[in-house]
Parts: structure tokens; sequence; C-alpha cells
């Protein structure tokens, strides 16, 4: 009788069976209620991640699954037709708390009627350039140097420095002060344009001279002045539900 080769034996041997994965993210549903989440939480078996979400506690959150987080609570029927932005995409950066609402850019090439009534959100309706946009964990959110120009322009100083500076000293995110300045500077009839201008001074008061902006050396080329130039082509058109 034939005795098979170790090779052969390995060959004809059941495979082991995979080692079960567990899921990064658990939202009330997927695939436990609300109230199990919380038992389980208790008991220390689960962590709480986010608002609506909980995550193994050896899990390191990153903007992946704050990303997945976030496109959680945006209805199926809309997650490609928003992007996350302002402190919400701080928030998926890493480089803010969770914010209570999700804010949400519509481009204005998009009809925004129909997504009025989503609840939790809010709703800024903007014109986007093909930079301006990244995809991260199922949701599209704004570039980090977009986020930064629209936290800069549209929220309040209290939030937004403290988001800015983290966006700023973060050298991945490829946000730059100097850039920053000149975006919102260069940019024609943006509302805000001068309280954006002075929460920059606050961060580097020589970057922002009073009156003009006094920048000097302000692109670093080649990748900066095309930065710029996708920056400087947007017009934000504030509306809200």
């Amino acid at each position: 009788m034939a005795i098979p080769s170790p090779s052969a034996a390995a060959a004809a041997a059941p495979a082991p069976a995979a080692l079960p994965r567990f899921p990064e993210l658990y939202s009330p549903g997927k695939p436990f209620t609300w109230p199990e989440l919380q038992s389980m939480a208790g008991d220390g078996v689960l962590s709480q991640f986010h608002q609506h979400g909980y995550a193994l506690p050896d899990v390191a959150a990153s903007p992946q699954m704050r990303a997945r987080a976030a496109a959680n609570a945006v209805p199926a029927a809309i997650r490609q037709r928003v992007v996350a932005g302002r402190m919400t995409a701080a928030w998926i950066y890493g480089c803010a708390g969770e914010p209570d609402r999700l804010a949400l850019l519509v481009d204005a090439k998009r009809r925004i009627s129909s997504l009025r009534n989503t609840r939790g959100c809010t709703l800024h309706e903007v014109r986007l350039g093909p930079f301006d946009v990244v995809s991260l964990g199922g949701l599209m959110v704004s570039s980090p140097l977009r986020t930064a120009l629209d936290i800069a322009l549209h929220v309040d100083a209290q939030r937004a420095l403290p988001a800015l500076e983290a966006l700023l000293s973060r050298p991945e995110k490829d946000v730059r002060l100097r850039l920053l300045v000149l975006a919102i500077e260069s940019t024609p009839r943006v509302p805000h344009k001068r309280s954006a201008l002075e929460k920059l001074a606050l961060l580097a008061p020589p970057f922002v001279a009073g009156g003009p902006v006094d920048v000097e050396d302000a692109v670093d080329p080649p990748d900066g002045a095309e930065d710029v130039a996708e920056v400087l082509g947007v017009t934000h058109l504030e509306s809200e539900p």
C-alpha cells in the first residue's frame, strides 16, 4: 500500500475553520439593539465610540472608522449625494469632538429640496471642486484643506480655533497656514472673510497683517499652487433647512 507523502496528506486535510471576524463598529440594529449595546458596554465588552455606536475596547479609532460611524447616521438613499464637512469632517480626521448634528455639504449642481427633511443633519449648499472631496469609510468627506477653509469661514471662533490648530499641526493632513490664508484672501465674494482671517491671526499673527493680508511666499510650488487654484474656484452658497 502506497503511503501518501506529507505534502499530499496536508493537501487532503480539511482546512482549519477561520476565526470569526468581529466588526469594528456596532450600531443599533447592526446586529444588536440599543439596550443590548448599552448592556454590553456596562459589562465592559464594548466601549461607547460615538453617540450612536460602540466598538471593542482595544480598537483604536481611525478616520475610516469615524467616517463609517457618520455614514451609519446618514440615510442610505442620500449617502452618495452628500459630503461630510465642517466640524463633522474635523471629527472624522480626529481634530475635533463629535458634533451634535452632522454637517453635510451638498454640491450646488444637485437638487437640495429633496434632502431637507434629513433628521439629525444640517445641510449646506456649496460649490465643490474635484479636489475638495475624498472617500473614507463609505462616505464622501471634505478634504482637510477644504475642511479648514470652511471651518475658518463658517464656524464660531470658540469651536473653530482648536480644530484649525489640530488640522494645521498634523503634517499628514497637508494643511498649511500660508496656503489657507491665501485661499481665503483670494476667494471672491465669500462671506465672513474678515472674520476668518481674524481667526487665523489668533493662531499665528505674523501671517495675517492688519487690513489686506500680506503673505510672503504664500504658496509652496508646484502642488500648493494647484491646491489654491481648486479652493479659489469655490463659491459658498449658504442654504440650510
